[in-house]
């Protein structure tokens, strides 16, 4: 796991930079349409280096995450269905269309709260012609709620969070990336059990 301290050292190392938010927009940017780091460790480094801005951060956040969300709404309906089936497996896709049979623009916003696999969703969203005004909301709500919880406990906690997420701040963003991982399993697993249950008997 050497390289994940590396990578969460690098990730981290922007929140001591006059570019953190600059940086945290683009992570979040990125994180929504093609990027596989989730924006949340950024997050955390700049709101325990400030915690009297961290309502602040958590809005840049949420507003990059949602204009990459949006892109990658738009990489859906401009790449369509090939560079679909040539990013995700068929029973992945399957997966997710059946929660858009169901649940509509609120899958989206179930992806934007969960370590599921965001991207997978806001691009697959554009390919199946999602309501796009509903979209938005459904993100805005998703991602506002996930990254704000986290900017009011630094910003209401403060200084007394900020030395316990500095000592501990590897092993937060261990598991931020095993919680990754684990989406995409879930999403395998169950992309897989519901092909299964689709095959004739």
């Amino acid at each position: 796991m050497e390289w994940i301290k590396d990578l969460a050292a690098w990730v981290a190392h922007f929140a001591y930079t006059p570019y953190g938010a600059w940086a945290l927009f683009a992570l979040a940017f990125a994180e929504s349409s093609f990027f596989p780091i989730p924006p949340d460790v950024l997050l955390m480094a700049l709101c325990a280096v400030s915690p009297e801005s961290s309502l602040w951060f958590a809005t840049v956040c949420t507003v990059a995450s949602v204009v990459g969300g949006m892109f990658g709404y738009f990489i859906g309906i401009k790449g369509g269905r090939p560079l679909m089936f040539r990013w995700f497996s068929e029973e992945k896709i399957q997966l997710v269309e059946d929660y858009y049979r169901r649940w509509d623009v609120w899958a989206v916003g179930a992806a934007g709260l969960t370590p599921l696999p965001y991207k997978l969703f806001t691009i697959t969203a554009g390919v199946f012609a999602l309501s796009f005004p509903r979209f938005v909301v459904a993100s805005i709500i998703s991602r506002g709620a996930r990254f704000y919880a986290l900017g009011v406990i630094f910003w209401f906690f403060g200084p007394a969070i900020q030395a316990w997420v500095k000592e501990y701040f590897t092993w937060i963003a261990l598991a931020f990336f095993v919680l990754l991982v684990g989406g995409f399993w879930a999403v395998k697993h169950l992309s897989g059990k519901a092909a299964k249950q689709e095959q004739p008997r």
